[in-house]
């Protein structure tokens, strides 16, 4: 997907020059990221990269320290059109526990548009329709502790469906997935991005959706490292050797065992 440096009519995530620290310890190291419209953008690396913080810098849930943060050309202090955005944090057990069911769940990604008023026709189409895409329409009354661990996740990505968001984040959807779940997941989102949807992915490895991806970006110790065509070798090892630099990218980094 040829674009100019100078390219920003488009452009649904500019992250520039960020940085970011926890506790003590620098995570994001003066990182550049732009995800453009239509494109599909993998953010690989090793644990404590950085990669997780950096998305989530870009939804507001880590404040960076230098740098800035636009979402569709608004300053991140500034958006508020937040049904444009569907976001998938790292899947956890802790919401095995919740006594609700598959659709009520799904149904509080629609919060984004509805606000406090009842939901109408529509809004219930759109939550049975991203119940669907992930294949659970049969299920969509089981409550979601009886979900296996790719059931769950695939719930999480429906609710960030169902608003009908513009551009999708996603923080390891495929991590502790089984095969088949993969499959499904995969399968989503290539109906998403052939919809005109803009995806931001972290992920440890391609997988099936290797053939989705547009460019991949790759952070070592919370600097880029390689941004462009997908690297050729993937493994968790080959991922710090990629030798293209970018140019903001800190001339020391310190490791610092953070996880992402």
């Amino acid at each position: 997907m040829p674009q100019t440096a100078d390219t920003t009519a488009d452009t649904v995530i500019e992250l520039r020059r960020a940085t970011a620290v926890l506790g003590s310890r620098p995570v994001l190291r003066g990182i550049d990221l732009t995800v453009r419209r239509g494109e599909v953008v993998a953010l690989l690396g090793a644990n404590g990269s950085g990669k997780s913080t950096a998305v989530r810098a870009v939804v507001g849930q880590v404040p960076l320290t230098g740098g800035t943060v636009e979402l569709f050309g608004t300053p991140l202090r500034r958006f508020r059109q937040w049904a444009r955005v569907g976001y998938v944090p790292q899947r956890t057990t802790a919401a095995s526990g919740v006594p609700a069911t598959i659709r009520e769940v799904v149904s509080s990604g629609r919060l984004s548009r509805t606000g406090l008023r009842l939901p109408r026709k529509a809004d219930r189409e759109a939550v049975d329709r991203a119940i669907a895409l992930v294949g659970l329409a049969d299920r969509a009354g089981d409550s979601v502790g009886a979900l296996s661990g790719g059931q769950h996740q695939r719930v999480l990505i429906a609710r960030a469906l169902a608003a009908g968001p513009e551009l999708l984040i996603m923080d390891e959807p495929m991590a502790g997935v089984d095969l088949a779940s993969q499959e499904i997941l995969a399968a989503t989102l290539r109906e998403q991005v052939a919809a005109g949807a803009s995806v931001l992915l972290v992920l440890h490895e391609l997988g099936p959706l290797e053939p989705l991806i547009d460019r991949a970006v790759v952070l070592r110790d919370g600097c880029v490292t390689h941004d462009g065509p997908p690297p050729e070798a993937l493994g968790q090892h080959a991922l710090p050797g990629h030798d293209h630099v970018h140019p903001h990218a800190a001339s020391e980094p310190a490791r610092t065992g953070l996880l992402t």
